[in-house]
């Protein structure tokens, strides 16, 4: 890696949003509350043949991973899924009835926390309420996130018996020493195993997910991690950055910050996986995914057909995307609205037969767009003016001339091209995307005018 490199990471590694949504979830309201979410739902239950995706969020886990960012309950206990089961139930009939006939779902998602946490007779008890009041089209992605820890062979063919055709596994590091530091028992043999058995259960897409940044983790020790995965040829691969944010996650304390890859290091880590997985004829899908050339992501990009939401990067678009249990996000009628994150009081909420909503954001006419401008960016790294135009209604060099203006360094550094009505990120402008997308923020943009130009307390680094 040459020092020019190095010197862009200096110069663009500082704290930005990770744009899953527009507006980011800093700007959404406190008075956004579960009567405005009913409103979303009902204007969403007039469009009854268009298609929805469906989120379910299971937050159990049997024991915190120290660089863990998810709302997770730490439990051995499965009973204790019992009564979160009840809740969930109870939310999914008032969206329901609130959906009307609505009932198409081209999407479903169970993440967590751990979704496999849950033993067989739950695990059909979800899926059996879910198909009880939707319509899953037989085309459907149906996927889910598991730790393989608690998996086991028996389990995934259940899985698949239940109709989950995509599966992820948490496999974040093949280093038993780096998973150690982070508290995860998870041996490479038995990462191997429980992909061995997704493999023979015959799901359509078995996907792997990375985490690079973590503690002891170097470009070497972490090339070896990738060169196995690469062996495993998994359909695609999630390479997430570690987000160190210890002042909102205070069991990141628990790891020892002097261990933690120093900013030029981190990005080696990166750049030499994605050299790796590039190398191996995979595609890369946004910031950090990887698909191999014949996934259906990987003809998605080449046809400029990537969507991105809450779940992550998909080609099934769905204008609705509904979320269920603690602080699950829903999208849905140009409304964001978020669960509350807190367990007694999400139970509480939903024995008094209200929605769960505790915060959320309506779109307004710019939002919306800007919102098309940068999730656009994010999944084809290219951004085509009259397309904007014929969209919006626009001229788009005279809506977006500040932004354009602030933009000429990121193509006096090489990261972007403007020609021909076309923004697009260049080869290394593509490692530093959410840069690029910032200027097209107009709540950022406001929040630096006020004098928070850092907003270190809200995101993480950007490299």
């Amino acid at each position: 890696m040459d020092e020019t490199l190095l010197a862009l990471v200096a110069k663009y590694d500082r704290p930005g949003p990770r744009y899953t949504s527009y507006p980011t979830a800093p700007e959404w309201r406190d008075d956004f509350g579960p009567a405005d979410y009913a409103g979303a739902l009902a204007a969403a239950a007039a469009a009854e043949q268009a298609p929805l995706a469906l989120y379910v969020h299971i937050p159990f886990c049997e024991e915190r991973c120290t660089f863990c960012g998810c709302n997770v309950v730490v439990t051995r206990k499965r009973e204790t899924a019992d009564a979160y089961l009840d809740r969930l139930e109870r939310e999914i009939d008032l969206v329901a009835a609130a959906l009307g006939r609505r009932r198409l779902v081209t999407q479903l998602h169970w993440g967590g926390g751990t979704p496999n946490y849950l033993d067989e007779p739950r695990l059909r008890r979800l899926m059996a309420m879910l198909r009880a009041r939707f319509a899953l089209d037989p085309a459907a992605e149906i996927a889910l996130e598991i730790d393989p820890v608690v998996a086991s062979p028996q389990q995934v063919r259940l899985l698949r018996e239940l109709g989950f055709n995509r599966i992820s596994l948490g496999v974040q590091d093949l280093d038993w020493t780096v998973l150690q530091a982070v508290n995860r028992r998870q041996p490479e043999a038995l990462t191997r195993l429980i992909y061995t058995a997704c493999r023979e259960a015959g799901f359509a897409g078995v996907n792997l997910d990375l985490i690079y940044g973590l503690p002891h983790q170097r470009p070497e020790n972490f090339g070896e991690t990738v060169r196995k995965i690469i062996d495993l040829q998994p359909d695609r691969v999630a390479l997430f950055s570690y987000a160190h944010v210890p002042w909102l996650k205070k069991h990141q304390q628990a790891l020892d910050a002097a261990t933690l890859p120093d900013a030029a290091t981190k990005f080696r880590i990166f750049h030499g996986a994605r050299a790796r997985f590039l190398a191996a004829g995979y595609v890369q899908i946004g910031m950090d995914h990887f698909a191999r050339p014949g996934d259906e992501l990987a003809a998605a990009l080449r046809e400029r057909r990537v969507h991105r939401n809450f779940m992550g990067y998909t080609v099934l678009p769905a204008d609705d995307l509904v979320a269920f249990g603690i602080t699950a996000i829903s999208a849905v009628a140009g409304r964001f609205a978020q669960n509350e994150p807190r367990l007694a009081r999400y139970y509480r909420a939903l024995d008094a037969g209200e929605l769960p909503t505790v915060k959320g954001y309506e779109l307004d006419a710019d939002d919306r767009l800007r919102a098309h401008v940068i999730s656009t960016l994010m999944c084809n790294f290219d951004l085509r003016f009259a397309e904007v135009e014929a969209r919006f209604g626009i001229d788009f060099r005279a809506t977006f001339a500040a932004e354009l203006a602030e933009l000429a360094a990121a193509r006096d550094d090489g990261l972007i091209e403007l020609a021909d009505g076309t923004l697009r990120a260049t080869d290394t402008g593509r490692l530093f995307i959410r840069n690029i997308c910032m200027p097209f923020d107009a709540h950022l943009r406001r929040r630096r005018a006020a004098g928070d130009a850092d907003a270190a307390p809200r995101f993480s680094r950007t490299v």
